[in-house]
Order: structure tokens, then sequence, then C-alpha cells
């Protein structure tokens, strides 16, 4: 696939493109809303989480990227924001959206080689970020950014993305949001 990015003709919103298996780091600058992270500040975060491993156990061995959860909070947390494991069981009712800047999900991918789709799914990490009340997927498998609509939508689809299998959903967060718990409503 393509490795392109910048800012998407359709909505203005920035949206980079599948590159090897770069997706978290594509969902980590796609959800940000600009190129903080790179291949290799990814890497030197894997070096850091694990200095001392022979194969880092937080990246693929082959140098292609495939990243975990560990790079991807290390990265928010760079940036003064927070990632927060959403707990499956709760309903979605309770996530409070005012105090969150976006969504990272990792979800089921199948695996192909050009055409070949293979009997095997492997991880990927997707964005969900809004704009202008607008909420849009920024996968990065795209090839451009598409509305999901509003709160009630977002919430569908983030239903939807969680009941497909073994699913993780991360809110990315202020620090402060993270403290004052401003991102589960008392709702139930």
């Amino acid at each position: 696939m393509s490795g392109s990015s910048g800012r998407s003709e359709v909505s203005g919103l920035y949206h980079e493109r599948q590159r090897l298996e770069l997706c978290a780091v594509h969902a980590l600058n796609n959800v940000l809303q600009e190129r903080l992270f790179t291949q290799e500040a990814a890497d030197e975060i894997c070096k850091r989480l694990a200095p001392d491993a022979r194969w880092n156990p937080h990246r693929s061995f082959l140098g292609t990227g495939n990243y975990d959860v560990n790079v991807i909070m290390a990265a928010l947390q760079s940036v003064g924001l927070v990632a927060i494991w959403w707990d499956k069981r709760r309903p979605l009712e309770q996530l409070s959206l005012e105090g969150v800047l976006g969504f990272i999900v990792n979800v089921p991918s199948n695996v192909s080689l050009g055409f070949l789709s293979l009997p095997m799914r492997r991880r990927h990490w997707i964005a969900v970020r809004q704009l202008d009340g607008t909420y849009y997927n920024l996968d990065s498998k795209l090839k451009a950014p598409i509305p999901i609509g509003g709160e009630a939508e977002l919430r569908l689809f983030l239903q939807e993305v969680l009941s497909q299998g073994p699913c993780e959903l991360l809110l990315v967060v202020p620090h402060e949001a993270e403290e004052a718990g401003s991102w589960l409503s008392t709702v139930k």
C-alpha cells in the first residue's frame, strides 16, 4: 500500500496511509492529527521498554513495525496524553466523550499477499477522531477518512467493532482527564 500521508481533501483531517507494519505509528499520528511519531521514534521507545532484550518483545523481529500497546502508551505519555483501556464489560453509555481526544482500537485484520488472502489474522491499530462535531474512522488501510457521524453513531460504530471478536479500545485523553475520571459517566 501507499505510504502517503497528509491532509485529506475530503475532510481536512490528517490521515496517514498504511506502510509496512506501522499501523501503530499511523494510528498515533492520525489520532493526534499530525506527524509526531516515526518508525525510528517507535523503535527507540521499544529499546527503552526492553533495553536488555536480544529480541525486543514490543515489535516485529523483522524490523517492520507491528508495535504493541506498550509502545502506544509510552508514545502518548511522551506528549502529555494517556491511553485508558476501556473495560468492554461496561456499556458504552458510560463513556463520557467530553474529555476524550480520540480512540485507538486494536482489531483483527486479514493477512494478504497482493491479491491472495491468507487463512490467518493479525492485529491492526486504527484511530478514530472528531472534527467539527463529526467522528471519523482514520484507519490507515483506508484511502481516506470515513465519516462515522455524531455521538450516537460513534457509539454504534464502537459497539460493532468491539463485537467482532478480540478487539481492544483505548481512550486517548489528557492526563488531567484521566486523573479526574471525566471520561467515565455515572450513567448506568
